[in-house]
């Protein structure tokens, strides 16, 4: 019985090292492999990436020597007013569905639709906002159709995250708050969403680094030309305005296909290369800020 009880012993550790030994390799290549896409584009482009006239030029078309400024600002503006637009509207659904509606087959079927939505090509997206942003509201190719597209694209991403966040929290939280004579909505404010901003945060920021990188969706919708911005012009209805809404706005994403599919630029793969190390940068700060947040915010729910 004892020699038995010993085989099988070593043999559950044996198949633990070898499914140890297998898993760290699937993670050592994949490690390998990001940290190799991720060196050779900032690599490559590392020497337009500290270039202050490339971050803050004009792009030019039939010449060398072009930049990306308005790229870079239209992607950051795009990405705000997506923000703006999105996270207050899942926070509201994410709150109602997950405290508010009741347990039944419409709910089920809505929390169904949104999952399918979350992963819903983006070129989908883009080609909707394209019909009926662009066309239908005559709106034409413009930063307002692309960040309402960005927002339908983001919004089942986000109320997904920030339901996970609040399901997440013990029960008991929710019935101490009621206990204590807070209503419904008192314990969801100053308990719940306290308790769920760490992952609400981390997810909001890790959303908007996906936006941030959207190309499919705004080429239908935001265009793909970049008139040259003067920060002193406040008049909302120049194309010159960085803050018209109604201009058309190329991001760094969509740059980088224009560019590569147009062929005409003389240094076409020095402004790739330059605009890809730029955006990846961006990205990677994202993930970043998305840890460094969500850590402060966890502290600050609990400071032990």
């Amino acid at each position: 019985m004892a020699k038995d009880e010993k085989a099988y012993a070593k043999r559950i550790a044996a198949q633990n090292d070898v499914a140890t030994g297998v898993l760290t390799l699937i993670v050592g290549f994949i490690c390998v492999v990001l940290v190799a896409i991720i060196a050779y584009i900032l690599i490559n482009g590392f020497g337009k990436l500290v270039d202050i006239n490339f971050l803050t030029g004009d792009p030019e078309q039939f010449k060398a020597g072009g930049g990306i400024g308005p790229e870079l600002f239209n992607s950051f503006y795009l990405l705000i007013l997506t923000l703006v637009i999105s996270v207050p509207i899942s926070l509201g659904a994410a709150i109602y569905l997950s405290e508010y509606a009741p347990v039944n087959k419409i709910t089920n079927a809505v929390k169904t639709v949104i999952e399918a939505l979350s992963s819903l090509p983006s070129i989908v997206v883009g080609l909707f906002g394209f019909l009926f942003f662009v066309l239908q509201m005559g709106w034409g190719f413009s930063i307002i159709s692309g960040a309402l597209a960005l927002t339908m694209f983001n919004l089942p991403i986000l109320v997904r995250v920030i339901q996970q966040a609040l399901e997440a929290i013990p029960d008991d939280q929710r019935e101490g708050g009621l206990a204590l004579g807070a209503s419904r909505w008192e314990t969801t404010i100053h308990v719940l969403m306290p308790a769920a901003l760490p992952a609400i945060i981390t997810g909001v920021i890790l959303s908007a680094g996906r936006v941030f990188g959207e190309a499919a969706a705004l080429i239908y919708t935001a265009g793909q030309s970049a008139p040259s911005l003067d920060f002193t012009n406040f008049d909302l209805s120049s194309p010159s305005c960085p803050w018209n809404i109604f201009r058309p706005a190329e991001t760094l994403a969509v740059h980088i296909w224009k560019i590569n599919s147009e062929g005409v630029v003389p240094d076409l793969e020095m402004v790739s290369n330059g605009t890809a190390a730029v955006l990846m940068v961006c990205i990677l700060l994202f993930n970043l800020l998305a840890r460094f947040f969500g850590r402060m915010a966890s502290k600050r729910v609990s400071p032990e």
